[in-house]
């Protein structure tokens, strides 16, 4: 079981980009799932969340970003996607994805799964 980012890249300030992340293995269900991001010297921090659709689909974000990052699920890809848009220079940061719990075919349990960061930067 792995989670695979993508669509990291460069962008100018001002812009938008789209990250997804998909989760592979015999996964039967995924509760809340999380993007991070880590800038350079900087501690790895919470960007936004999505919780299950059992849940609510409930979506929070970190102040920074609120209005300019949206977080959205699709649950029948097992993938999460954080759409962002007026992009700034200080939004440039190696992205992570992350699940908090994955149920697992035989009752297997995952937590806490990262994937393999993607780097944004936003530069002119």
């Amino acid at each position: 079981v792995q989670l695979q980012a993508s669509g990291g890249g460069l962008v100018q300030p001002g812009g938008s980009l789209g990250l997804s992340c998909a989760a592979s293995g015999e996964i039967v269900s995924i509760n809340t799932m999380n993007w991070y991001r880590q800038a350079p010297g900087k501690q790895r921090e919470l960007v936004a969340t999505i919780s299950s659709v059992a849940s609510g689909g409930n979506t929070n974000y970190a102040d920074s970003v609120k209005g300019r990052f949206t977080i959205s699920r699709d649950n029948a890809k097992n993938t999460v996607y954080l759409k962002m848009s007026s992009l700034k220079p200080e939004d440039t940061a190696v992205y992570y994805c992350n699940v908090d719990r994955m149920r697992l075919e035989g009752l297997i349990e995952v937590f806490g799964l990262w994937g393999q960061g993607t780097l944004v930067t936003v530069s002119s």
